[in-house]
């Protein structure tokens, strides 16, 4: 299939048909290395290339493949061909629905994790880091990738171990959510706040360049700031904001002026700063037991075996 994306100047190329020109390729020459020195505007026009000779010709998108992934071939990308949504060990309700910020007509945003069987792992083309699904608002992580984000504080992912909503968990991911507080400790304050702090900046810099504000972004980093502070206080991830659901309504609905909002924000990290200094959670996550739970459910999936 031919590629929609125009191919850049400089690219290694190789050729995999004659060109339809008077610079015919000899049949020597099916299969030599080139260079694209010249690309059109339109994808479906003709490149100019230049063999290793020297020699010049033209040649349309599917007469040509890129030296780069012709090397890898199936290797750079993970093996799609298996149906991995069936190897799904957790599946919960993130966003809105789960925030308690919901309204008519709000998606309805499913995370979790998939553990395909070992021999998918073990198999020289491995298997994919995420499933996703934009038109059905959903997104899995390979357990080891969920796992690794989660020791990084990410967001997401520990909403995801914390949501209230969880609509599938199997015999894995039960012992995942009994250990979920393995991944707290007061990374969660320079994960969040730094977060924060950097798209506020865009933020203002977005206000100041056009006059207009993303008021749902400004709403949602509000709401990390509310849930980071809690995090450091209470050492669990409140995913659920009812409390705060009039405030942080009237600002994504931009019925605050930026200024008062931006007071809040500052007001919100010194309790974060001040959480962070009182805290009783450890400086880091437990990797070590974050590592034997993927050694444990890497060992449980062995017993597993593909149908081919």
């Amino acid at each position: 299939m031919a590629a929609s994306l125009v191919v850049p100047v400089g690219t290694q190329i190789v050729v995999r048909a004659a060109a339809d020109s008077d610079d015919l390729l000899a049949a020597s020459s099916l299969g030599a290395v080139a260079e694209i020195i010249t690309c059109p505007s339109d994808a479906q026009e003709s490149y100019r290339a230049r063999l290793v000779d020297g020699a010049e010709v033209n040649l349309r998108r599917e007469q040509f493949s890129i030296l780069k992934q012709l090397k890898s071939g199936p290797l750079s990308t993970p093996d799609t061909a298996h149906d991995l949504d069936r190897y799904i060990i957790y599946r919960c309700v993130v966003g809105s629905q789960a925030y308690g910020l919901n309204r008519e007509g709000s998606d309805v945003d499913r995370r979790g994790i998939y553990l395909p069987p070992a021999e998918f792992e073990w198999s020289i083309y491995g298997v994919p880091e995420q499933l996703e699904n934009p038109q059905t608002q959903e997104c899995y992580w390979e357990l080891k990738k969920f796992l690794v984000l989660a020791l990084k504080a990410n967001p997401n992912i520990l909403e995801c171990l914390f949501t209230p909503i969880v609509e599938h968990s199997s015999e894995i991911a039960d012992v995942l959510l009994a250990k979920r507080h393995i991944f707290l400790s007061k990374l969660v304050y320079q994960t969040y706040n730094g977060y924060v702090m950097s798209q506020f900046k865009r933020l203002e810099q977005d206000l100041r360049a056009t006059g207009e504000l993303k008021w749902k972004h400004a709403m949602h980093l509000m709401r990390l700031l509310l849930q980071g502070i809690s995090v450091l206080n209470d050492s669990h991830v409140p995913v659920r904001v009812f409390q705060h659901r009039d405030a942080l309504l009237a600002i994504r609905d931009g019925c605050q002026e930026w200024d008062e909002v931006n007071r809040w924000r500052l007001s919100l990290h010194r309790e974060f700063e001040t959480a962070f200094q009182s805290t009783s959670l450890p400086d880091s996550p437990d990797y070590a037991e974050a590592n034997k739970l993927l050694v444990w459910a890497r060992s449980k999936m062995t017993e597993v075996r593909h149908d081919s």
